[in-house]
Formats: C-alpha cells, sequence, structure tokens
C-alpha cells in the first residue's frame, strides 16, 4: 500500500497547483510518487529534493524529471506554458538569497507566471536599489527576500505601491543566524504593506503572490 494520497483536485479547489515536499521522505515513497504522477500524466512540483536524494532515483526516473539543484526543485509533466509575464518579481538583498529565490521562481513558473529576479540589491549599498527601483516598480507584487537584518523589507515597501511578501532567509550568523532577526524585522516593520512568511519559504511566497493574483484575474 503506498504511504500518500494524492491530492488531485488542489489545482481547482486553491488556485495552486499540486506540490511534493521531498524532505524526510524515504527513497521508497519518492519512487512511488514519481511513478504515479507520471502513469498519471498530472503535472508535479517536488521541493526540497536535494542532489543526494536525486541521484539515489533509478535512472530512467531521473530523466523524466526537470531538476534544478540551484532550487533544489523538480518539475514532472510540464504544465502548460507562462500566462503572464509582468506580475510578479523577485527581489533578493544578496546573493546568498539566490537558492531560495530560485524556489519561488520555479514554483510560480509551475503556476504559469514567470518572474525574474533583482539579486544583490541589499541596503549595504543602496544605490544598487535605486538603481533598479523604477523596474521593480512595474510589477504587481514583489517578492523579497533578505537574511541578516533583514532590512531590505521596510526599504523597499517604502518605496513601491506593491505589496512585499517577505521571505526572511537564513543567511547569517551571530545573532542574525538561522533568520530569526530577519523574521522579526518583516513581523516588526513601521513601513505598511509587508506579509510574511516562514524562513526560507520560497515556495510559500510563491504560492501567496499567485493568490493574490489569482484575485486580480478572476475580477
Amino acid at each position: 500500500m503506498d504511504n500518500f494520497v494524492w491530492d488531485k483536485d488542489r489545482q481547482s479547489r486553491t488556485g495552486v497547483a499540486e506540490a511534493v515536499f521531498c524532505a524526510h521522505k524515504s527513497d521508497q515513497d519518492l519512487r512511488a510518487i514519481i511513478e504515479f504522477s507520471q502513469s498519471n500524466e498530472a503535472p508535479v512540483l517536488l521541493t526540497r529534493l536535494n542532489l543526494d536524494q536525486y541521484q539515489r532515483l533509478p535512472v530512467k526516473l531521473q530523466q523524466i524529471l526537470d531538476y534544478d539543484t540551484t532550487s533544489s526543485t523538480a518539475i514532472i509533466n510540464e504544465p502548460p506554458t507562462i500566462v503572464s509575464c509582468n506580475d510578479i518579481c523577485i527581489v533578493t538583498a544578496g546573493t546568498s538569497d539566490l537558492n531560495i529565490a530560485a524556489e519561488a521562481q520555479r514554483t510560480l513558473a509551475f503556476n504559469g507566471y514567470k518572474a525574474p529576479i533583482f539579486s544583490d540589491v541589499g541596503v549595504a549599498g543602496l544605490w544598487r536599489l535605486m538603481e533598479k527601483i523604477d523596474h521593480i516598480r512595474q510589477y504587481k507584487i514583489i517578492i523579497a527576500l533578505a537574511g541578516m537584518e533583514g532590512a531590505l523589507f521596510s526599504v523597499l515597501a517604502g518605496l513601491v505601491r506593491a505589496p512585499i511578501i517577505a521571505v526572511p532567509t537564513s543567511v547569517g550568523y551571530g545573532v542574525s543566524q538561522d533568520g530569526k532577526v530577519a523574521l522579526d524585522s518583516a513581523l516588526a516593520s513601521c513601513s505598511p504593506g509587508i506579509l510574511a512568511v516562514n524562513i526560507d519559504n520560497g515556495f510559500g511566497g510563491a504560492n501567496a503572490a499567485i493568490k493574490i493574483i489569482n484575485q486580480f484575474s478572476e475580477r
């Protein structure tokens, strides 16, 4: 008997497609999930699929996956083409945030939204953000990622009309280790219009953006 129950109606019920969190799953369960989705021709996003897990899969299963090492994501049965290219963008404070940014970007792409990444525009060199700000202002929703003290969230929210979905990252050391200070910064910001998801949750930030954009589309 399989250890998983397939959520075949997730897309129609929630507006976001089925995804599988791979961390802590056994190799046997991962194989069963991939084989099931392949046989049912169901597009599926696999998240937190680390390289060791991927390499332990049978070669025939590796070959059907669109695997991305940066984001630790894989896609089975590519979904329909991109439906929107100008609604959502991703902004990172540093290049160290790019793996979580890539998770958000791949999640968006899987759900039909192409989102550019504006990387390494943290407040330690504010001119970098100001050089890109006119481009960033063109988007309806901004997913912002920052570790350390998370200052980017407040600064960015004070410069744009779009809501900011803050994704604190576990980039940092000392008192800012593990992303807790960045999360507190997002929650305690005096700049209005910031929504926060959990630490390193690029997937969650992307899905929040998708649900908001879907409301625009339906109206």
